[in-house]
């Protein structure tokens, strides 16, 4: 059933492809991406500032390292950035001598392993994959994946989830929680949807799935069996990416996209805005990344 979760729009500017966001608690700074205008977005609770920093190319997902360094997975591989300065440093390539890719989804694992997924520029078929990154070290998990999307994990690190949105499926996966790397093969968690198409998700406290519908105006919940909970209606058509927000992660923040949408369809709903709300279950904040 759908419930109203009143949704307000932050005081931030609307993005062409909002996705990627990610919540620092300790700085009480949300962050997210504007893919396609190469934006990194960042939203500070405390004092209610908005910022935009341009990015020399497209990134998509972001996660902390430390207090001072943050971790930028972009259309050419893994970037150090310095917090305070903004100054990037290469730290892994990851697809770069190919043009056709750029990178799409990602989500640190609870023992600071990151996953990391591309897609084609035109989500040409199967010409994305997905990879693990920990402690310096890269290995490709999957690929002939179109649109890599919803990679998020249980809580205790055992299991891990992944869509192609092009096959409309999420799969779940086995993993060791110890490095995040899985220990056997993926199957088939979802494929019926009550509108849309699986974009990114997250994994609450209780270990329930939490998936945005592009083009179905909703963020859909389901049990670790597959069982579908509830919705969270937006007043978009293309929500993209939720995450847990607030000093006790009681709050989602969920990113959406105009792309793709004639002016009509942008001007009668706020495409490309980034919504907040209260939830009546508990969040959980990702990890830092560990690259040593």
């Amino acid at each position: 059933m759908a419930e109203i979760f009143v949704p307000a729009a932050l005081n931030a500017p609307l993005c062409k492809l909002g996705e990627g966001p990610v919540y620092d608690p300790h700085a009480d700074t949300a962050w997210w991406f504007d893919i396609l205008q190469s934006k990194l977005c960042e939203y500070q609770f405390q004092n209610g500032v908005s910022r935009q920093h341009d990015l020399p190319f497209a990134a998509s997902a972001l996660a902390r390292v430390d207090e001072y360094r943050q971790l930028l997975f972009t259309e050419r591989g893994l970037y150090l950035r310095d917090v305070a300065t903004g100054d990037l440093s290469l730290h892994c390539e990851i697809e770069a001598d190919n043009r056709l890719t750029r990178s799409n989804d990602a989500r640190v694992h609870p023992s600071g392993a990151f996953w990391l997924g591309t897609m084609g520029w035109q989500a040409e078929q199967g010409a994305g994959a997905i990879y693990w990154y920990f402690k310096g070290e890269l290995r490709k998990l999957y690929d002939d994946i179109t649109i890599s999307n919803a990679i998020c994990f249980s809580p205790d690190g055992t299991v891990g989830y992944f869509a192609d949105t092009a096959l409309r499926q999420v799969m779940r996966v086995p993993l060791d929680p110890g490095n995040g790397l899985p220990v056997g093969e993926p199957k088939l968690f979802l494929n019926d949807f009550p509108a849309g198409n699986p974009d990114g998700a997250v994994v609450d406290a209780d270990g329930n799935f939490w998936v945005a519908l592009w083009g179905g105006s909703q963020i859909a919940g389901y049990a670790p069996d597959g069982s579908f909970l509830r919705s969270i209606a937006l007043p978009v058509s293309q929500p993209s990416c939720p995450a847990f927000i607030g000093k006790t992660a009681s709050q989602m923040l969920v990113t959406s996209a105009w792309v793709g949408l004639d002016d009509t369809a942008r001007q009668q709903k706020p495409a490309g805005a980034i919504f907040i709300m209260d939830l009546p279950f508990q969040g959980r904040f990702e990890p830092d990344v560990k690259i040593i």
